[in-house]
């Protein structure tokens, strides 16, 4: 599933590309996970002015509207001159002056939606309930910790869930939460605000490092040129159930949290 990391290496790679290029055609496939929210033919001769990121939403801001772009659980963008004619997986084609913006889905979880702006239904709605930034400016560790202070779920599991902060998937809390040294399993109230700001450092530092690494791709995440990212080849412990810790040779253990996987250290991650 494309995570913050993914979603912000795909946005860099078409971004600068497709800014201030007219709309010729906007194409739908089979139905997705929401409606395209107005008809296709709404969306012809209007500029893109900017292509942005809020969580895990592509904003591509029009002169007239925004669509936001979701990828789902197992989209990709591509963005071609010359792209060749549409195949099974590929559901929406937004035709430029720049080229086209592709969304390939193979289990059709993604989205494109339009809205006359973000204050308004359908993107005040899709938005409304996202958490704060990781890499931006706002992800302030004192309102971190104050968010975890509230919840009394498990700490991978309120990481996962985006309303303190979001963005932060299954591979990027583990790998976290191990460079930050707490445990998967202990309530997100109980970490002290010492604790809490080393979380907050580890979260940063991780996800931006995985933008750096062009991401994760464990199936067949690419950016939009293409290209596969690289950052699972040195995650500290997700996906290493069983071998040595790189810090002190202890067997990674992998439990189950909701539904998904965990990867951690017993002896690094002690509490």
């Amino acid at each position: 599933m494309p995570e913050l990391p993914e979603v912000e290496v795909t946005r860099l790679s078409f971004a600068d590309r497709i800014r201030d290029a007219r709309i010729l055609a906007a194409r739908p496939g089979l139905p997705l996970r929401w409606p395209l929210g107005c008809a296709p033919e709404q969306l012809e001769d209007r500029t893109v002015q900017d292509v942005r990121r809020r969580g895990k939403y592509l904003l591509l801001h029009l002169d007239q509207g925004v669509l936001l772009l979701h990828l789902g659980m197992s989209g990709s963008l591509s963005f071609d001159a010359a792209p060749a004619a549409p195949g099974r997986h590929d559901h929406f084609d937004l035709v430029t002056t720049h080229g086209t913006l592709r969304l390939h889905d193979p289990r059709r979880f993604g989205a494109v939606v339009w809205s006359a702006s973000l204050q308004l239904d359908p993107a005040r709605k899709l938005l409304a309930s996202l958490g704060m930034e990781p890499l931006g400016e706002r992800f302030d560790p004192a309102a971190f910790h104050a968010g975890l202070r509230g919840r009394r779920a498990p700490i991978k599991q309120v990481l996962l869930a985006g309303d303190v902060v979001v963005g932060v998937g299954n591979i990027y809390a583990s790998e976290a939460l191990f460079q930050a040294g707490i445990r998967p399993t202990v309530r997100a109230d109980r970490l002290s605000r010492a604790r809490a700001d080393r979380l907050h450092a580890a979260v940063r530092q991780v996800l931006a490092r995985a933008v750096e690494r062009g991401g994760s791709t464990l199936r067949d995440f690419s950016s939009a040129t293409g290209e596969s990212g690289h950052f699972q080849l040195e995650a500290a412990v997700y996906g290493r159930a069983g071998q040595p810790c790189l810090q002190c040779a202890t067997p990674v253990r992998l439990i189950r949290q909701g539904q998904r996987s965990t990867y951690f250290c017993p002896r690094c991650q002690r509490a």
